[in-house]
């Protein structure tokens, strides 16, 4: 019975050591989101409410457009709210952006007073320009899914920290993987939450590297 005792022993503790390695493999091989093009993501012209310019750059930024009829999008806006954005507005370098054109001044007041009964809004911008500046803005993402007749769109895309896009090639709930339908749960729960979770951790594992070195 001695032996097996020890190969009890053995198993208890090698076992960890095993688990601990494979979750730690996972992390390097699977904690990089993909770049989903090599354009830069700028907003010129797009200016916040207090007229100062807004920026995909810095930040990783949830990208969306309201269009001429912010209002229509309100059902999108707020599945974001609930499935992204409350989970991870505290992290200082999100935010959540959404472009509109300068008449909608008053949805959009509307729209973030609504919004801050879910959540904090300090992270939920709104950049206000014209419609030909929303276009061109789109035009850099080479998305598939083309924006309305009033420049608005259910799709939302996901920026990194140098406003390049990112994302998933693929998708299980549309035909193409670039962007997310914020109209559809199952895509905001499931992929796109899923897609978040690991940017973030992209971010905070480089993040905790760079401390590490400068301790050193």
């Amino acid at each position: 019975m001695g032996w097996k005792k020890y190969l009890v022993l053995g198993i208890l503790f090698v076992l960890p050591i095993t688990v601990y390695l494979f979750f730690a493999s996972g992390v390097n091989q699977f904690a990089k989101l993909p770049q989903l093009n090599q354009q830069v993501v700028l907003l010129d012209g797009f200016v916040d409410q207090s007229g100062d310019a807004v920026s995909a750059i810095g930040k990783i930024s949830i990208l969306g457009f309201l269009g001429q009829d912010a209002l229509s999008h309100k059902a999108e806006v707020f599945n974001l709210a609930h499935k992204i954005y409350k989970k991870n507005y505290q992290f200082e370098d999100f935010q959540m952006l959404f472009l509109t054109t300068k008449d909608q001044d008053s949805a959009v007041k509307a729209l973030q007073n609504e919004f801050s009964q879910i959540a904090d809004p300090i992270n939920f911008k709104v950049g206000f320009a014209d419609v030909d500046a929303l276009n061109q803005v789109h035009q850099q993402l080479e998305s598939p899914f083309p924006l309305d007749q009033l420049g608005g769109s259910s799709y939302v895309y996901i920026l990194d920290k140098d406003a390049h896009l990112r994302g998933r090639t693929d998708s299980e709930y549309q035909e193409f993987g670039i962007g997310y339908n914020a109209a559809n749960y199952a895509i905001i729960n499931n992929e796109m939450n899923d897609d978040i979770k690991i940017i973030l951790a992209e971010y905070r594992l480089a993040l905790k590297k760079y401390k590490s070195s400068r301790k050193k």
